[in-house]
């Protein structure tokens, strides 16, 4: 708890306690996460709000996000090079089950000149997601800076196709909350954690209408839970993905997906 009013006094009272600090401090007493007092955390160098209480991004998530923006930095510069004046376009990605934003807000920032729309079917992170988006955005006038927010249960109101798809999408089985920490359970969205019984119901849905999204050579990165790997690998394979890669976060557990057909 010492290390955590440390990093409240700093983070939101800029080291002079208030009267709402102490306040703060029963808020914690209380199990409500760290990063929902403070009102923010860090994300790839991102500012994310978390004002209207989305999943708060979890580290294993901004790693993996970042492996997979270092894996296509590269080849995105070659290919947009390689084309001829007629030929270039931008490169367009989709955020999807998006929650604060913080994916394809990070994929905005981290990455000039790429579009990126952002779906997700809860209506409250519409509204997270827009702050995040303002919160942001370099200038008004920033004409790199581009993205739709659309509310969409999955793929439903998604109308173009994408050069690259992330997806985080709810995947803890339900017959596990038992299993889940208290405060994670009291204070966070229970949409954006759990994905049915089997915590599978997101990923089926999404794997089998995704390829439908992808443009060719295009690729999907996906987050899941690590005991889940044996069957997610069983569901790309019934929905005839060609090309898979299984790769794991900081801490060594199997964390996400690559793949393309």
């Amino acid at each position: 708890m010492e290390k955590e009013l440390g990093w409240l006094l700093k983070e939101k009272y800029f080291g002079r306690p208030t009267k709402q600090f102490y306040k703060d401090i029963k808020r914690l007493n209380g199990a409500e996460p760290l990063d929902y007092v403070i009102g923010f955390t860090e994300f790839l160098s991102c500012k994310i709000d978390l004002s209207k209480r989305p999943l708060i991004p979890r580290p294993e998530t901004e790693f993996w996000v970042d492996q997979a923006i270092k894996s296509i930095v590269r080849p995105v510069v070659k290919s947009a090079l390689s084309r001829t004046f007629h030929d270039r376009r931008k490169i367009r990605a989709l955020d999807i089950f998006c929650g604060s934003g913080c994916i394809g807000i990070a994929l905005l920032k981290n990455m000039p000149g790429l579009l990126c729309d952002m779906a997700d079917n809860d209506k409250n992170a519409i509204a997270q997601i827009k702050i995040n988006y303002k919160l942001n955005q370099p200038s008004p006038e920033a004409s790199a800076w581009r993205s739709k927010i659309i509310k969409s249960d999955v793929f439903k109101n998604i109308r173009n196709k994408y050069d690259y798809i992330f997806a985080n999408p709810p995947y803890i089985p339900t017959t596990q909350k038992n299993k889940i920490q208290k405060s994670v359970l009291k204070f966070e969205p229970s949409q954006a954690l759990f994905g049915g019984a089997d915590g599978l119901f997101y990923i089926k849905k999404f794997l089998k209408e995704a390829k439908k999204y992808l443009n060719p050579d295009g690729k999907i990165f996906m987050e899941f839970s690590p005991d889940q790997k044996a069957v997610v690998k069983e569901i790309i394979l019934k929905n005839k993905y060609s090309n898979y890669k299984f790769n794991k976060d900081q801490y060594g557990k199997w964390r996400w997906i690559e793949l393309g057909f």
